[in-house]
């Protein structure tokens, strides 16, 4: 058995957890999703057009994009809100992550000819901000299509099944998971996994922090992101109210 975490965790458990709808009301859905303190605002906006490159190659269906930046108060010394007008190439990286998860559960041909845009702002940053994004963006998007189609807007759900995310990793040779930022900054190994509510893997994004990893330890921080992964499954479930 290893240590008591810091914060009182052991290793295999998740920060508190917590998705509060409805925090932006201008927004179509949104949610403030807490990952311990962590916190980010995931909302939902639809465009009733489809970006050029589609229209240029026929494709058909809709598309779903995000974008994601961390507000200059959310760290402990300001963050410039861009590069010259431009997102910094760390927050590019986590918006096509954010994206990419999401449109692997939804059928974007269900979505009709629209764009959904998914806004993933950083209100407090301790670690995990990226994985916190995709779990709360998941809630957001689910309560955006029922309003949709209570509104008469979609036929049907264009989301097959939810998403998550969560950070696993080595510290001082011990495998955790859901790193805060202090762990994550003494980490050996850090990884972020992004998984279907089936359990299958969407992105796999892990490195050696001038360390190494056997495949016994991937293997223990992959079940223990599986374990992470239905601790956010239910707490999402709970407040979708399935």
């Amino acid at each position: 058995m290893g240590e008591t975490r810091k914060d009182g965790r052991g290793a295999k458990e998740m920060r508190p957890l917590v998705f509060h709808p409805g925090v932006a009301p201008q927004a179509l859905a949104s949610v403030l999703v807490s990952f311990g303190k962590t916190q980010v605002i995931c909302a939902v906006s639809v465009e009733e057009d489809v970006p050029g490159w589609m229209k240029a190659q026929r494709v058909s269906g809709g598309w779903l994009t995000a974008e994601y930046s961390m507000l200059p108060y959310s760290t402990t010394t300001r963050k410039k809100r861009s590069n010259n007008g431009k997102p910094d190439g760390r927050a590019v990286e986590i918006q096509r992550l954010i994206g990419r998860s999401l449109r692997a559960v939804v059928d974007l041909e269900t979505l009709g000819e629209r764009t959904v845009w998914v806004d993933c702002d950083v209100l407090q940053a301790d670690g995990g901000t990226r994985t916190a994004s995709i779990s709360g963006a998941a809630v957001a998007l689910q309560l955006a299509f029922r309003r949709m189609m209570q509104e008469g807007t979609l036929a049907s759900n264009p989301m097959r099944q939810l998403v998550s995310a969560v950070s696993v990793g080595k510290v001082n040779g011990e495998a955790l998971l859901d790193l805060c930022y202090e762990e994550d900054s003494a980490a050996e190994v850090d990884m972020n996994v992004a998984l279907t509510e089936r359990g299958e893997y969407v992105e796999l994004q892990g490195s050696g922090e001038e360390s190494t990893f056997t495949p016994e330890e991937l293997a223990q921080m992959l079940e223990l992101a599986h374990g992470g992964a239905q601790q956010i499954l239910a707490a999402q479930r709970a407040v979708l109210g399935d």
